[in-house]
């Protein structure tokens, strides 16, 4: 395996499959179910899963940024808990921590325990961001992935990798196989948000970007297989 810890970013976005918003959970299954694939080989997952398909906090022009994105919270919260459900529903042994205590719910994020959890092969699935307004979702995978010691950053998008140009808009957008954290900055490329991209290129963890749409693909990717982009120092 090329990976043996890796974190797995998920758009709220994924989750609704082709509903658009809400949770699809026929997809989420579909999604446990590659993920458990990679699980089985005995790769220890940790995923950060986003909350676009509920809430979108950032475009909320008529309400105070903090309390909207404590709504997006809750939104990731949601997800993380079909996730997690889906997971059972396998028979994959999963813990659901978030940033913000619920202890009702979820258990509270501890650094320590979510590498334990790992340790022992259990999915981590993190809720609620980084627990903080102000940051995406994207700062939170790079913050769990540089707190856990991932190898590797992957993020689940609905194109192939990271384009020069937007490939919905621009027949000859062209993607990279690989490039600099620098580079991306520098062209504005989007691949994260800013503060995720200079966190990853200053713990030095490369993100690879792929396809989630197309079956199968994560597995090869922890298996060494060169698809989509990386991001590397």
């Amino acid at each position: 395996m090329k990976y043996k810890r890796i974190l797995l970013k998920l758009s709220g976005e994924v989750l609704a499959g082709s509903k658009g918003t809400g949770i699809d959970f026929e997809r989420v299954l579909e999604l446990a179910n590659e993920i458990k694939e990679c699980a089985d080989l005995g790769v220890e997952i940790g995923i950060v899963v986003g909350g676009g398909n509920f809430w979108r906090g950032k475009s909320n022009e008529y309400m105070d940024r903090a309390t909207s994105d404590y709504i997006g919270m809750m939104g990731t919260v949601m997800n993380a808990l079909a996730l997690g459900d889906a997971f059972k529903q396998l028979n994959v042994p999963v813990r659901v921590q978030t940033g913000v205590e619920m202890r009702q719910i979820a258990e509270f994020y501890i650094k320590d325990r979510a590498i334990r959890h790992l340790e022992k092969g259990r999915v981590v699935v993190f809720g609620c961001g980084t627990g903080s307004p102000f940051f995406s979702t994207d700062t939170a995978s790079a913050l769990r992935a540089a707190e856990i010691k991932a190898d590797v950053l992957i993020k689940a998008t609905k194109v192939d990798g990271v384009y020069d140009k937007d490939p919905k808009k621009y027949d000859d957008a062209k993607m990279f196989t690989s490039i600099t954290f620098l580079d991306v900055l520098k062209q504005k490329l989007h691949v994260m948000d800013s503060t995720a991209t200079g966190l990853c290129m200053d713990e030095d963890i490369p993100i690879h970007v792929f396809n989630v749409n197309k079956k199968g693909i994560l597995k090869r990717i922890i298996l060494g297989e060169e698809i989509g982009t990386i991001v590397t120092n």
